[in-house]
């Protein structure tokens, strides 16, 4: 490097700390004023790993605040895990909703042009390419992508070839064990490449994750509510899955059927009560105005969600969108649906968002349908923001997890303190532990701990889970820590939080006279658990009662 070159950098750099004001747009500003020999602006991965050669000249209390200014998108690891979502390729669904999207270069219920798809498409639906090229890119725009959820998209999961499952998770975690700390450069993807494997094959990847540079610390496969059996879970435990993703859409028999979902009520409250007994975490997904809906009915059956024997951990709003080619298509030029107005919409959404509780995580409102796809419904891209700025107006705060994350604020642990809340399934209790600040209420950590009633818990449907607290899920926020890192003075993570949940979940479950906690561990965080320690049995990481 020139010398003129390495005086600009540092120049630019000196820029990047001493601005005051920082915005969207502030890095831009900087970077034309300190363009590159040819006259372009340095890309955002060109600028991380330049800071990195320059780090030894910068001032020591400047870093952390220029690694912040410059990783681009900073809110991808800003919940604790770096996010990879991948796409199986097109299979048959057993479902023929009236609403859902017939695309058949897609996965059912995906459309070509959807964000996520085209990168699915891109890589030909290969699941090692899609993992290892988007692990890359985080890495080389500045994240940590040492802590790694995995979101599998598809429609059914569970309908798909047994073979395939197994190879595609396999090669899921062979991504995740290949690339390294030093790993830079994309990969091609490869034709369709499906080899017989078998679980022999899987175990041994998922071996190696415990103790790999990328570490799977969430596996989330997504499948209809009546697939979902004692042996399926089983079957989703074993290739690592530790959250599931489900279709709701309604509690209204009526509009399940009218809209021909293939299933009822009956079969959601079966799914939630196994998932739940299982350990898994559960992901809902909500549709307003379906087909013979209406405000009050969607209003009505969002807010039983939250009753038993349902409780959802997460959810998703996808208000329902008019597609080309699909039967709701047909009664929509027929003038048989009619999609609500934007002020009946945000009405509608609202009212779901006001209800969703503090121990739930709202994790999106629309799909990312692009709008030239979309015959009639919102086209807006930012209804979630429109909805906000609706209860804003109205006085109402948003209280579900999504809304409090403390993202990549600094904290100090005299700032927060303990919240806890208990809630009653036909399961058993479920409490949801949380630190919080004091001030603004901001989340910085879960955990969910169940207590499985003491008559279910002693002839639990899984041996290994007689007698048996789960802790369901533990979670820190804030930006991605390495694993064998300490983190800075103010970031939530690893400051400990994560144990003194998982001491107080312990306490709780001794208390209440189980005989042992189990965790629904994801494989790259068994020596988390192993260290605190908790040792494996065949499915889940356990501790006799203390």
């Amino acid at each position: 490097m020139k010398i003129t070159e390495k005086t600009k950098l540092k120049n630019l750099f000196a820029n990047i700390a001493l601005e005051k004001k920082w915005d969207e747009n502030s890095l831009n500003k900087i970077l034309r004023q300190y363009k590159k020999e040819n006259g372009n602006l340095y890309k955002n991965d060109e600028l991380v790993q330049l800071f990195e050669i320059a780090k030894k000249d910068i001032k020591k209390k400047d870093i952390s605040l220029i690694e912040k200014r410059i990783r681009l998108k900073p809110t991808r690891t800003n919940s604790g895990v770096a996010v990879v979502t991948v796409m199986t390729m097109p299979y048959y669904c057993p479902g023929n909703c009236i609403f859902c999207p017939n695309d058949r270069s897609m996965p059912k219920s995906y459309i070509a042009s959807e964000p996520g798809s085209q990168r699915a498409l891109k890589m030909m639906f290969d699941p090692y390419a899609q993992v290892y090229n988007r692990l890359v890119a985080l890495k080389n725009i500045g994240h940590s992508i040492e802590k790694v959820e995995i979101i599998v998209l598809g429609g059914t999961f569970s309908a798909y070839d047994g073979n395939y499952k197994i190879w595609f998770v396999k090669e899921l975690f062979r991504a995740l064990n290949r690339v390294k700390k030093s790993t830079k450069k994309y990969i091609q993807p490869r034709d369709f490449a499906m080899e017989q494997t078998d679980w022999e094959d899987l175990e041994k990847e998922q071996v190696k994750n415990e103790t790999a540079y990328c570490r799977n610390v969430g596996l989330v496969l997504e499948t209809r509510p009546d697939f979902l059996s004692k042996g399926e879970l089983i079957y989703l435990r074993k290739l690592g899955a530790t959250k599931i993703q489900i279709g709701i859409q309604s509690l209204s028999e009526k509009v399940l059927r009218e809209n021909e979902t293939g299933r009822d009520n009956e079969d959601t409250k079966k799914a939630f009560e196994l998932l739940r007994l299982f350990g898994f975490k559960i992901h809902g997904h909500w549709m307003p105005n379906l087909y013979l809906s209406t405000p009050k009915e969607d209003i009505r059956g969002y807010k039983e969600l939250f009753t038993d024997p349902y409780h959802p951990d997460e959810m998703k709003i996808y208000p329902t969108s008019v597609i080309p080619n699909t039967d709701l298509y047909e009664l929509y030029k027929e003038g048989k649906y009619k999609p609500y107005d934007e002020e009946t919409l945000v009405k509608v959404v609202g009212e779901c968002i006001a209800l969703t509780p503090r121990y739930c995580r709202l994790s999106r409102v629309i799909r990312d349908i692009p709008s030239q796809e979309i015959a009639a419904g919102n086209k807006k891209t930012n209804l979630r923001q429109i909805v906000e700025q609706y209860l804003e107006k109205k006085g109402i705060k948003p209280e579900d997890i999504r809304s409090r994350e403390i993202k990549g604020e600094e904290i100090n642990k005299e700032d927060i303190k303990l919240e806890k809340i208990t809630y009653k399934t036909s399961t058993g209790t479920e409490i949801f532990l949380s630190y919080k600040t004091k001030k603004d209420d901001k989340i910085c950590g879960f955990l969910r701990l169940s207590l499985p009633k003491k008559i279910i818990s002693r002839k639990h449907p899984l041996d290994e889970l007689n007698d048996s607290s789960i802790i369901r899920e533990v979670h820190v926020y804030g930006k991605v820590v390495g694993i064998d890192k300490k983190s800075k003075e103010g970031e939530s993570q690893h400051l400990g939080l994560g144990k003194e949940l998982i001491k107080l979940a312990e306490d709780i479950s001794k208390k209440r006279g189980y005989k042992k906690i189990s965790v629904i561990s994801a494989i790259g965080t068994r020596e988390y658990y192993k260290k605190l320690g908790y040792k494996r049995n065949d499915l889940y990481m356990y501790r006799p009662g203390r």
